[in-house]
């Protein structure tokens, strides 16, 4: 009998990704954007066959991807080398030379849309109005293009439009937790929620008839319902909503009169289907915890793209009750019982508020009794039951993972979302340091042996906490984290600044504020090694937040290392850099393991 070794650990690594997906209208063809090479490209499947082959060999992450309505071509947005400045193109079905349709250097593009015979592409813009953006519409025939939309006060997005093509749909971005939907009609502009000071949020609308539009708000709530809205009548009317559920994604059926709404629950998704003839309303069971994006064909087929925990992404199609995945992404090589489910958890934190946590615990025969601590990146998003190969990558080294929902993380309602603005540094540091409290109050972990790391608004947590609870810890990883909000704040991009006063703070009214929540503040009480990664293309945290606290570390003679890729932005895009970061994070966090893996 043959027996085999344990997975190599970059087995974990080796696990591909989905970013996004579209399925041509006579659900003949499905194209996906996927690092099946290594690198990300467009992939097409001519169904019902669900074997993948190339269609784009650039070698870019792609943003925005439709087809067009008759099932010819695919527009497809790509930027370069994660620096956002996403232009869109034109692609055969079967791949090939590649048309340049919309192409402005040092522009951003936003949310490509097809008018109904595909012969003009809308889209927004930086292009022009870079703080609050422009929406165009292109002739694809002629070339030339009209001024749609003007954004004024606030980043504004063309959404969608009535199917006669008469009205836009469209809203402003004043605030991750304020965000006002508006039907534009020749001259009139029309406000979808009723008029009023209180903050609040719409994040989806559909056009079921040209007067008739289905919208996702939580207003005069904490939740997010669904409700409509008459162009008619001007009446709004909220239709459903569920207790302690935010519905995030609506899609609409206009063959058979359905409407699909995901809903965020804690650390899961569901599924609902509304039937607007009867007004019945029905939970969907899907084969994932988390639901990134779901389309409808005109035959009522549903095809979804998801995950979870231990699930990496797949795309799956359901023409009744059972669900196919069309892709087969795994871990490759590795079983699933290798794999380690979350434990959801609550603990109390300072003022009392009940904090909900993911805890990733080793299996008994990887354990080498190291927990690491990672809040979450956003800070507005949430550790969901979403897959993270570095995560299981870590776990299969014997890393447990603790992972909180700190206040400003989504799904708990925006009230528990707001609490994050202008308090970066106060309630969501408090709510960590709470939860450090609750794995040694547990016996999970011993204060001042807890390894730290965190990415994006993570990675500033993880600063954060080093510079002011630094006797937690005993090493700390910052995956592009923001150093000094002053900088910060001047350094996002253009249509990101309107929002900053709200969402971090004003450099001038809230200055001692915005000191005493940089890290860089405490550069002093900075004492543990560290391990900082930065993407040189990175339009959201740019460069220099890395560059300034590594060099005034090192001036210190602090133990820190620093590794900078030179092609990734905001993440990463390429597989051999994904392996490279967490090999070296591995590496490092291993001079601070007390136990040694088992061979």
């Amino acid at each position: 009998m043959i027996t085999f070794p344990k997975p190599d650990v970059e087995q974990f690594l080796r696990t591909f990704s989905i970013a996004d997906f579209a399925v041509s209208p006579d659900e003949k063809h499905l194209v996906f954007s996927t690092n099946l090479s290594g690198k990300y490209n467009l992939w097409g499947m001519d169904l019902p066959n669900s074997f993948p082959y190339p269609l784009t060999s650039i070698d870019q992450s792609c943003q925005g991807l439709i087809y067009d309505k008759k099932s010819r071509f695919i527009i497809a947005g790509f930027d370069q080398d994660g620096n956002e400045n996403t232009q869109f193109y034109g692609v055969p079905l079967n791949g090939g030379t590649m048309k340049e349709i919309v192409n402005h250097e040092n522009t951003r593009n936003f949310m490509p849309k097809l008018s109904n015979d595909s012969k003009k592409l809308y889209y927004t813009t930086s292009r022009g109005n870079p703080s609050f953006l422009n929406s165009y519409c292109l002739d694809l025939e002629s070339g030339q293009e009209r001024l749609v939309l003007e954004g004024k006060d606030a980043a504004t997005y063309l959404f969608g439009f009535s199917p006669d093509e008469e009205t836009l749909l469209y809203y402003k971005h004043f605030a991750n937790t304020y965000t006002l939907l508006y039907a534009k009609k020749g001259n009139e502009d029309i406000l979808l929620t009723p008029p009023t000071e209180k903050q609040h949020t719409v994040n989806d609308g559909v056009f079921v008839s040209d007067s008739m539009i289905y919208l996702l708000t939580d207003y005069d709530s904490d939740f997010t319902y669904l409700a409509s809205y008459n162009l008619e009548t001007n009446k709004f009317c909220k239709v459903k909503e569920l207790e302690n559920e935010s519905f995030t994604a609506i899609t609409y059926s206009k063959e058979n009169q359905l409407l699909y709404i995901t809903s965020q629950k804690g650390v899961e998704d569901q599924l609902y289907e509304i039937n607007l003839q009867n007004e019945n309303w029905r939970n969907i069971p899907v084969p994932c915890s988390v639901i990134n994006k779901l389309e409808v064909a005109a035959s009522g087929t549903l095809y979804l793209f998801g995950m979870s925990a231990t699930k990496p992404h797949n795309i799956y199609k359901n023409t009744g009750d059972e669900w196919v995945s069309l892709t087969k992404y795994t871990v490759p090589g590795v079983d699933s019982d290798e794999l380690v489910e979350p434990d959801i958890i609550t603990y109390p934190s300072f003022d009392g508020r009940k904090i909900e946590s993911l805890f990733f615990r080793a299996k008994k025969e990887n354990d080498n009794g190291e927990v690491i601590f990672w809040p979450h990146g956003g800070p507005q998003a949430a550790e969901r039951k979403f897959f993270r190969a570095s995560f299981q990558f870590f776990l299969n080294n014997g890393y447990s993972i603790f992972a909180p929902n700190f206040r400003g993380s989504t799904g708990y309602g925006l009230e528990f979302m707001k609490m994050v603005e202008g308090d970066w540094g106060n309630g969501p540091r408090l709510d960590n340091v709470a939860g450090l409290d609750w794995l040694i109050d547990q016996g999970h972990a011993q204060k001042g042996n807890i390894l730290l790391m965190g990415g994006s608004f993570g990675g500033y947590m993880a600063l954060l906490l080093h510079g002011r609870h630094a006797d937690y810890f005993k090493a700390v990883v910052d995956i592009f984290g923001p150093s000094n909000l002053f900088s910060f704040i001047n350094s996002v991009p253009e249509d990101w600044k309107p929002v900053m006063d709200q969402w971090v703070g004003n450099p001038e009214k809230d200055k001692e504020k915005l000191i005493e929540f940089s890290p860089i503040t405490y550069l002093k009480s900075m004492i543990k090694p560290m391990l900082v990664i930065q993407g040189a293309n990175d339009p959201r945290v740019v460069k220099e937040e890395s560059d300034q606290i590594v060099q005034a570390l090192k001036d210190k003679g602090r133990d820190v290392d620093y590794m900078l890729l030179e092609n990734e932005g905001h993440g990463f895009s390429k597989k051999e850099n994904e392996i490279a970061v967490y090999q070296k994070i591995l590496s490092f966090l291993k001079r601070f393991t007390a136990v040694t893996e088992k061979v």
